[in-house]
């Protein structure tokens, strides 16, 4: 039997969730529209607050930067992305604050958030060297991967101020015990988010537009050693990306066949949970493989559609579902072991 209770701060917490949702889809949107570079500095744009669109405003804009043309339509989606993700700063800095007022009440988490606090500040100097760097794929990767990484916990934070599957009398009978199994399905998971974060950052996710095969092959033309090499020099301009075709389909390559791995292994995973696992654990367990079941189809769709900009958003918001989904899955089963 369980007790719960909701803690100081859940509110905030599940608001601030839904918040780095939003700041989850616009930077995939900002990215997937080509309007990464939309503002030439940061964190203003052009040197103004909003994006310069008067004939005066933009005279001054080129002037500063004179090359960077004033694309006012890409601009705003680039503007967008910062303001909401300056909101969740703030409302995860109230959480930081909420947490070590209320650090003396029971089950109180206080480490959670502060690390929060730290993990998106650190997200704002990424989205910084984004846009000085120029699109370098490592940064452009490492944000993306941050901002999975604060919704995630958010999301887990959440959880644990809801005071929901707080206290557990004693360990749900099963003969199944997927504990070490879930986790290198977390880990898993965060390389298969990872390879999906280079594929985009790299622009190969075009690289094979058919299915099964690749460009009309099973086992086309690859350059595994350019396509991963994380060493290359800062430098050029990368909107648009630098590498040939072999290197992109090396990418989208290791993509899919990371999507196969993370299917069998999730598969497994749910598919026995729901068979053998704990009747208490079932719904974990559905929602981790409704998650799955829809980032593969969200994937297979931006092959066969042509990468269309809805589906590719989508598809990068799936991802993070899956993630969360994951993460609720392994926390639940800690608990359950508590």
């Amino acid at each position: 039997m369980m007790t719960s209770y909701r803690k100081p701060g859940f509110w905030l917490a599940a608001f601030a969730t839904l918040i780095a949702i939003v700041v989850v889809g616009l930077g995939a949107w900002t990215r997937l529209v080509h309007a990464g570079l939309g503002c030439p500095d940061w964190p203003g744009c052009y040197g103004f607050l909003t994006v310069p669109e008067t004939a005066s405003e933009i005279m001054i804009a080129e002037q500063r930067f004179p090359d960077a043309p004033v694309e006012v339509e890409k601009g705003w989606p680039e503007m967008i992305h910062r303001y909401v993700a300056g909101s969740l700063l703030l409302l995860v800095l109230g959480l930081a604050v909420s947490a070590v007022r209320n650090r003396k009440a029971e089950g109180q988490p206080l480490k959670l958030p502060l690390f929060i606090l730290g993990l998106i500040i650190l997200q704002a100097a990424f989205g910084m060297w984004t846009v000085t760097l120029k699109l370098w794929p490592q940064v452009v990767t490492a944000h993306l991967l941050g901002g999975f990484a604060t919704l995630s916990l958010l999301a887990l934070l959440t959880f644990r101020l809801s005071g929901a599957w707080q206290k557990v009398r004693a360990f749900s009978a099963s003969i199944f015990q997927p504990q070490k199994l879930a986790v290198a399905a977390l880990l898993v998971v965060v390389a298969q988010i990872s390879l999906g974060g280079w594929t985009s950052s790299n622009y190969a996710a075009l690289a094979c537009p058919d299915l099964p095969t690749c460009q009309g092959q099973y086992l086309p033309p690859m350059d595994f050693s350019e396509g991963f090499d994380v060493m290359q020099s800062i430098g050029p301009n990368y909107l648009g990306g630098q590498m040939d075709n072999d290197a992109r389909v090396a990418i989208h390559m290791a993509h899919r066949i990371g999507a196969i791995l993370t299917t069998l292994l999730l598969g497994f995973l749910t598919i026995k949970g729901l068979v053998r696992g704990a009747g208490n654990l079932k719904p974990v367990y559905g929602f981790v493989l409704g998650a799955l079941v829809l980032q593969v189809c969200l994937g297979l769709s931006n092959i066969i559609f042509y990468l269309p900009l809805s589906v590719a958003v989508a598809h990068n918001l799936g991802g993070a579902l899956l993630l969360v989904s994951v993460i609720v899955l392994n926390y639940r089963l800690r608990l359950e072991r508590a």
